[in-house]
């Protein structure tokens, strides 16, 4: 499809986590230590939380109530109705890395993933789990094995579909009434699953990055390439079916009022992008 990106707001380290919730566009600053929301056209932003340990993954409580993962000391932070965090759920006996993104479904069940190795220090990769956050703070490990799990949504069907961004693909499983992950399945597959070990070999062999992903209201998923500088359309059946150019590396997407609002920054290197504030978010018309 033919679209020209637009920047709704820049000047920031890194932006992730995209998500429309009630009018606003909501995402994380990673290095800014912050979570803000924007109207779409890139007005009134406003800081929501801050969130010195790196911010990422969001999702809502039915009661309204703010999830936050807490990336560097694996937890997930609540925002209370007063606007103070608290700690919701703290995983860093069951994370192996760094807590990444998270899903939460319509009974507040948080689905987040991890890093599962240290990809800033130089470790060698490893695969990581997927663990279930219950309302009550109680945490379950939900699934195994997967290649750094990362975006992830639910479908209308009550289907979960997770990026597995250095896996060349995308994961299913069925959601049960109980909240457990069944029927586990490939979804979308962009090539073979890496072999080895070593990260720089792995990357090599990565055809398609899968980072953040949305729904949009057709039902198609939208994956953000976090190595090709495009946003990917698949249809419901895990076919790739459209392709957005961003002439930018992006790293996670969202679907709202009629627009994909995407996560730019020049790299996802730490360093780099805790110097400089060139990081923005850009939409594209889907009209």
């Amino acid at each position: 499809m033919n679209a020209t990106p637009v920047t709704v707001v820049s000047d920031l380290h890194f932006a992730e986590s995209p998500r429309w919730h009630e009018g606003r566009l909501w995402f994380s600053d990673f290095f800014g230590g912050h979570v803000m929301s924007v109207l779409p056209s890139g007005s009134e932003l406003r800081f929501e939380a801050a969130v010195p340990t790196q911010p990422s993954g969001l999702g809502w409580l039915p009661d309204g109530r703010l999830l936050i993962v807490s990336m560097r000391d694996r937890k997930i932070l609540r925002r209370e109705a007063d606007g103070t965090l608290v700690v919701h759920a703290d995983l860093s006996e069951h994370a192996t890395g760094h807590l990444n993104d998270m899903v939460v479904d319509e009974s507040g069940r948080a689905y987040v993933g991890n890093f599962g190795f240290d990809m800033a220090g130089g470790g060698d990769f490893a695969p990581a789990s997927l663990h279930r956050v219950d309302p009550d703070g109680k945490v379950f490990e939900a699934a195994s094995d997967l290649w750094f799990p990362n975006g992830s949504v639910i479908t209308a069907a009550g289907v979960l579909l997770v990026s597995e961004t250095f896996g060349n693909r995308v994961t299913a499983f069925d959601l049960t009434p109980s909240g457990d992950l069944v029927n586990r399945r490939t979804w979308a597959s962009f090539g073979p699953v890496p072999s080895g070990r070593d990260f720089a070999e792995v990357l090599n062999q990565v055809v398609v990055a899968p980072d953040g992903c949305c729904l949009d209201s057709d039902g198609n998923l939208w994956i953000a390439d976090a190595g090709g500088s495009r946003l990917l359309r698949l249809t419901a059946t895990g076919e790739i079916s459209g392709e957005v150019g961003t002439g930018t590396p992006v790293f996670a997407c969202a679907v709202g009022d009629g627009t994909l609002f995407a996560c730019a920054a020049p790299d996802f290197h730490e360093q780099p992008r805790r110097a400089a504030r060139e990081g923005r978010v850009i939409a594209i018309d889907l009209l």
